[in-house]
């Protein structure tokens, strides 16, 4: 092909270089796709940063103290009434208690919603049935949870930090998501919140 090609142009009285014009166009549209394809990557980094990006919707925990609850007052003499059967079990009473210590808080977006992910440090080994509780009483546009473990009725040992630290989670709807700029979690001796960004 090259010297049938060199041959034509020698014949037609071109001495310039072989005829190559097809190769070059493929060549320089290629380069040109690749080039611009390269400058709309490059332009993708503002994704990391932008408010669309659902990574971006909640900033690092931070810790805050704790509300102290003030007491109200009530006549213990006065039994309070429950409109149950005589016939109808007792209900289980709740042992657990708040989580001596929230160390992390993330909220992780997923296609549904988000999943709310902490982590704590239980005052002593063995605390089990973890969960994190909705508080009814959030004021508007906040999620609260309280982080609330079960210890064993036996005493245990206090341990290292490693051997006490627990985690929960949570998974919220979009529809749960709607309107909340601060999400809470709290524990015994402090609370973690993060904000939308």
């Amino acid at each position: 092909m090259f010297f049938n090609s060199f041959s034509s142009a020698a014949q037609s009285g071109n001495h310039n270089q072989p005829d190559f014009k097809d190769g070059r166009d493929d060549m320089r549209i290629s380069l040109a796709l690749f080039l611009a394809g390269t400058l709309v990557l490059a332009g993708c980094g503002g994704w990391r940063d932008s408010r669309v990006n659902p990574g971006n919707w909640f900033g690092k925990s931070k810790s805050v103290p704790v509300a102290t609850e003030v007491a109200e007052e009530t006549n213990p003499l006065i039994p309070e009434r429950q409109g149950k059967s005589i016939f109808a079990r007792k209900e289980a009473e709740d042992l657990s208690v708040l989580v001596a210590e929230i160390s992390a808080l993330r909220v992780e977006p997923t296609p549904t919603g988000a999943i709310i992910y902490a982590t704590g440090v239980a005052e002593r080994q063995g605390a089990h049935e973890l969960q994190l509780r909705r508080l009814d009483d959030s004021p508007a546009g906040t999620l609260e949870y309280s982080f609330n473990v079960l210890y064993p009725e036996a005493q245990t040992a206090t341990g290292s930090i490693h051997s006490r630290t627990v985690h929960a989670a949570v998974t919220l709807s979009e529809q749960d998501m709607a309107g909340i700029r601060l999400i809470r979690v709290n524990g015994a001796t402090n609370a973690r919140d993060t904000r939308r960004k």
